[in-house]
């Protein structure tokens, strides 16, 4: 079925080839019910239309939030972003990005565990000023395949050879290096092995130091560059 839902997400799924979607969990009325005053209507509207999904064979997956709980909190734990907003985990990709929510801050971090970064990015000028649901169209519309991709040792794009071998991925896993790129572990395709999503990025955070990425956005307001 191809979205009717807004240009944004029928840029992604069709010019940007992210449909068809793959089956993944069903979304209840519960779901709805949980996250209706915490979430974008925008986004449930995606969640109602798809469940939620994979897109581009498996590169990005919208999630529900309860099932990376555990993992979000244990990667913020201990880092300036604890406490200060109410976070969610909206989307993942197949090697562990985790997109995050927060009520106050939007679209505000990135998380990329295998190689312990995160991302920050201020958008609570467009929250205040009632934009949530454009933030979501904005988030869906600039996903792009490359940046969801990993590479290897060689610079080569590693999801195409990783579903080749290893096949594709339902809505839990995720391609995850063994041993873990923090441990050690050779960042190549003969060391990727299908995980649970959830358990394997809660572990990750506990295995190495986390890095906070600078905040482009934020860095020109405190210089004065972009009021």
């Amino acid at each position: 079925m191809k979205p009717v839902l807004d240009e944004s997400f029928a840029y992604f799924y069709d010019k940007k080839a992210f449909g068809p979607a793959l089956p993944g969990g069903a979304v209840t009325p519960e779901h709805l019910a949980r996250y209706r005053s915490k979430l974008p209507a925008r986004l449930l509207a995606y969640w109602q239309h798809f469940g939620f999904a994979g897109f581009g064979d498996g590169r990005f997956w919208l999630v529900d939030p309860a099932e990376y709980e555990i993992a979000l909190s244990t990667w913020i734990q201990g880092t300036p972003f604890e406490g200060i907003d109410d976070y969610f985990v909206i989307g993942r990709s197949a090697f562990g990005r985790l997109d995050v929510w927060g009520t106050r801050t939007g679209p505000s971090l990135s998380i990329l565990p295998m190689w312990g970064m995160l991302f920050p990015s201020d958008k609570s000028k467009w929250m205040k000023e009632g934009k949530a649901d454009f933030l979501v169209s904005m988030w869906i519309e600039r996903m792009d395949k490359v940046d969801l991709d990993e590479t290897d040792e060689d610079d080569q794009p590693l999801f195409e050879r990783a579903m080749k071998l290893l096949g594709p991925l339902h809505d839990d896993e995720m391609y995850g290096f063994v041993p873990a790129l923090a441990l050690g572990g050779p960042c190549r395709l003969d060391h990727i092995q299908k995980v649970k999503s959830a358990e394997h990025l809660t572990l990750l955070a506990h295995l190495g130091e986390r890095e906070i990425m600078m905040d482009i956005v934020k860095e020109a307001k405190d210089r004065g560059v972009w009021k």
